[in-house]
């Protein structure tokens, strides 16, 4: 038995890093475009670029890993039930539940990587990707604010400055301010400072000594400020995505972060219904590993006569039902309609009680009636779409002639009855001689 455990683990490691190498890579490509801006845009290089990499990998890893237990169970079980090796092991005696745990010491160690994971390296990751991203758009904006050129790089503002001192001292300067709509603003400074906030991600610029000419309602109002001191956001070209997703949020913050927020926000008397169902969801999506382990198992036996694009199929099936329903209670426990705490939980309920059914099932060899009419369908559907596409590359095709099987009736009559008797294995009959 520990050989046999053996290998169904080494199996069971070998698919799920493919497969999590294979579907985080996938997800890598939604960050591609925005770092080939960046690079292009903003002068990144390849070591930059691979600490980014580095640094988004957790967020994609929290979802990868539950779908690559999942298709490693599917897939490895399948292989042993079309190789005929789990019929081997059956009649050997040993029954389902036995051999089902390598796959429970599989998924509690892919359960307690992924707490890692969502608890640990995403906060760490996703903070310091933001930081990273923000460093190095700070310093290029600083360095692209010339003097006695009008800068266009800021969304909704045009700057122009006289004269510049270091990274970051501006002097004279005319800022157009148009972010506000039915208002325009000309703003004149003597002194402009850029100034960085780790904390938050924002970058702005400290105006001081100056004037604002407010012109509203199509030039029917005209107003005049004067100021000691005014900040103007700066908001980066065809990067604003950036204020959206370098902001803090409730997913980047650890475990102690989140509950100190939703303890200060009850004492205000604010709701707190998007940070409990992150809460909730910290503690809920690593159980889909064992969950995802277990249904996979028996799934994978039974889809085996289908091949490994029938189990790959069921995978696609199960992840998108599932994250569907995820993303669809999380909203719902978002908006409080439905409790917080309890709402990403519905899924894995619903989950669990169809892990225990096709267990159960397994385990006492009941046919899977349901699945099995499934998966024909399925099978049916891909040759449909298997001919249609062969028909359509290759024009219509001639109707294959179709033979009668062979039979005597089907021979054309032969010249006389010895013939016939000796193309039958039949001695011929020949008359008696009367004498």
């Amino acid at each position: 038995m520990k050989i046999i455990y053996r290998y169904i683990t080494g199996e069971l490691l070998k698919i799920f890093i493919v497969s999590t190498v294979f579907l985080t890579g996938i997800l890598f490509l939604d960050k591609l475009l925005f770092i080939a801006k960046l690079i292009l845009n903003r002068g990144v290089s390849l070591g930059e670029m691979s600490r980014m990499m580095l640094y988004i990998s957790p967020a994609f890893l929290a979802i990868t890993i539950p779908m690559s237990v999942l298709v490693a169970s599917v897939v490895v079980f399948n292989q042993l039930s079309g190789d005929n090796e789990f019929v081997v092991m059956k009649s050997s005696g040993w029954s389902f539940l036995y051999l089902m745990r390598p796959v429970m010491t599989f998924a509690l160690i892919a359960y307690i990587l992924n707490n890692i994971v969502i608890f640990y390296a995403l906060p760490w990751g996703n903070y310091s990707f933001k930081k990273m991203v923000f460093d190095i758009v700070r310093h290029r904006a600083n360095l692209d604010i010339k003097p006695n050129v009008f800068n266009r790089d800021f969304n909704n503002l045009i700057i122009y400055a006289k004269s510049k001192k270091g990274g970051s001292e501006l002097g004279d300067l005319f800022v157009a301010d148009t972010s506000t709509p039915g208002s325009n603003r000309i703003i004149l400074s003597k002194k402009g400072t850029i100034v960085t906030d780790p904390d938050t991600f924002k970058i702005q610029l400290q105006l001081r000594n100056g004037t604002i000419h407010n012109t509203t309602q199509q030039g029917r109002n005209y107003q005049i400020l004067n100021f000691d001191r005014y900040d103007v956001n700066l908001a980066l070209p065809k990067t604003g995505i950036l204020e959206h997703e370098l902001l803090a949020n409730n997913r980047d913050m650890s475990l102690g972060a989140l509950l100190k927020t939703i303890k200060e926000k009850k004492e205000r008397g604010e709701t707190v219904f998007r940070e409990e169902v992150e809460l909730s969801k910290k503690f809920s999506i690593p159980l889909t590993c064992l969950l995802f382990a277990l249904t996979g198992a028996p799934l994978g036996i039974k889809s085996s006569r289908s091949g490994k694009s029938g189990g790959f199929a069921l995978c696609a099936v199960i992840i998108l039902v599932y994250y569907v329903g995820l993303v669809s209670t999380q909203n719902l426990g978002s908006f409080g309609k439905l409790p917080p705490l309890l709402s990403v939980w519905i899924p894995n309920l619903i989950l669990a009680a169809f892990t225990f059914m096709v267990v159960y099932k397994a385990h006492r060899e009941i046919p899977f009636v349901i699945l099995d009419s499934i998966m024909d369908f399925a099978a049916g559907l891909a040759g449909k779409v298997a001919r249609l596409i062969q028909n359509i590359g290759g024009g219509k095709q001639e109707p294959v002639p179709t033979t009668r099987p062979f039979s005597m009736d089907n021979l054309p009559p032969l010249p006389n009855r010895e013939s016939r008797a000796i193309f039958q294995n039949k001695p011929p009959k020949v008359k008696a001689d009367p004498t």
